[in-house]
């Protein structure tokens, strides 16, 4: 097969077959040509318009003859193949794309719209991959092998990458890159269906007024997309600290702390966790703590900092609704170091969340608030929810779309008045409920 006929074949589009002798034929006349030392003293920029430069004089003379458009493409698989992350680089570059997932070297799989596919692409063996992986992985000063069989970090560009290899993972060496999310406003959320005006500014109150507030979903269902969104509401004026496992909020505010818990070194040291982060943010005056994810015993630091003077504060758990999402906070909490009832959790709770923004992904990809809901239970009394606004869903459509109605229920007269003394109008849609009949209460374990 001539050299034309390989670039443009199904094989070579896919990655497939004789094509990675190809790219690695030209990858190592490459590295035969250049000079490592000169090359490690250039900015990325410049070392990629090199290499491109020089591979098309390698073509020029060794030839065949090829068009541009094959030319081009060929050039952009080798230096890909030698610098950055070869097959997988056209999709870091693809903005439609949230989530790269690599299920050893013959299956992979992106996130595009909230829908998973699979693409035409393969590496050329698991050797490849691994190269890919540990590239990856080199530039936070991390390894990959058999001893740490499992990388969990964030790259320098933001993208959060987690790796499993064998022996753990019986499919071969498994990655996971999830994109940077894109910052959104909640006007903008609007547009995209996930709530409606009536709920923003029920939320842009909620938020100016300091309350405490939860927000609760699945994976994937576009907590910190909301989380950052609900920040972005936070008056200029105050110092926030914001507390992630991987940095991925990107408030605008002037007076911004941003905090990344560590993992530890490869001797097993130098381990810092959100709960330390936590736990120091307090010794540093915040007017607000945002917290990325709350998923151990940090809850427990979490719910007494909004408990103790450090009202408005903002963070995501993982749970399937407003009701397991006080359960979850109450089970977390319990993983503290500090031997504290389950009955005194129960009270903290009641005393510090607000309110819950209970986050779905539906069957469409769709990302929507599915509910707000205000605790409006005290001390030791049962859970007791206040439901202010939820989306009732229709049956999927013929064209594959959940379409449904956003209800909302008055306010309870405690919100409302906590709304009114901070100045934050109760929104015309919700009203404010009267008598306890009016509200739509339920009790949560």
């Amino acid at each position: 097969m001539s050299l034309r006929a390989r670039i443009n074949s199904p094989e070579e589009k896919a990655g497939r077959g004789e094509d990675g002798h190809l790219v690695a034929s030209y990858r190592a006349k490459l590295l035969e040509e250049i000079d490592l030392a000169e090359m490690s003293a250039l900015s990325p920029a410049e070392r990629r318009a090199r290499l491109e430069r020089v591979l098309g004089h390698i073509i020029s003379r060794e030839g065949p003859v090829l068009s541009t458009v094959e030319r081009a493409q060929l050039i952009r698989r080798v230096v890909d193949e030698a610098l950055g992350l070869g097959i997988l680089e056209p999709l870091l570059e693809d903005a439609s794309v949230t989530e790269i997932m690599v299920n050893g070297p013959d299956a992979i799989f992106v996130e595009r719209g909230g829908r998973v596919e699979q693409l035409p692409l393969r590496f050329a063996s698991n050797d490849q991959l691994m190269q890919t992986i540990e590239r990856i992985v080199s530039t936070v000063n991390r390894r990959v092998d058999e001893s740490t069989p499992m990388v969990d970090a964030r790259l320098p560009s933001g993208e959060r990458v987690n790796v499993i290899i064998p022996p753990l993972s019986l499919t071969g060496a498994v990655l996971t890159i999830r994109r940077f999310p894109r910052s959104f406003t909640l006007q903008e959320l609007i547009g995209l269906g996930s709530l409606d005006e009536p709920m923003l500014y029920l939320l842009a109150g909620l938020v100016q007024a300091r309350f405490n507030i939860i927000v609760s979903g699945a994976t994937g269902t576009g907590k910190t997309t909301l989380l950052n969104a609900l920040s972005g509401l936070i008056p200029a004026g105050e110092r926030i600290i914001t507390i992630e496992d991987s940095a991925e909020l990107q408030l605008q505010q002037p007076h911004v702390i941003r905090l990344e818990s560590r993992p530890p070194n490869v001797e097993g040291k130098g381990r810092v966790t959100i709960r330390d982060l936590v736990r120091n943010s307090l010794r540093m005056r915040p007017d607000r703590i945002v917290v990325g994810e709350v998923r151990g015993g940090e809850s427990l630091d979490m719910l007494q900092a909004m408990s103790t003077g450090h009202d408005g504060s903002l963070a995501t758990v993982h749970a399937n609704s407003a009701e397991d999402a006080l359960t979850r906070l109450q089970t977390l909490a319990s993983m503290s170091d500090v031997e504290i009832p389950f009955v005194a959790l129960h009270d903290q709770i009641n005393s510090a969340v607000d309110v819950i923004v209970q986050l779905t992904r539906f069957a469409d990809g769709a990302r929507r608030i599915t509910e707000i809901a205000l605790l409006e239970s005290h001390g030791g009394e049962p859970y007791r929810l206040a439901t202010a606004a939820r989306f009732d869903a229709l049956p999927m459509t013929p064209d594959g779309r959940v379409h449904g109605s956003y209800v909302h229920h008055p306010l309870p007269r405690r919100t409302a008045d906590r709304l009114y003394m901070a100045g934050q109008p109760v929104p015309q849609a919700f009203g404010i409920a009267h008598s306890a009949d009016q509200l739509a209460t339920r009790e949560a374990r």
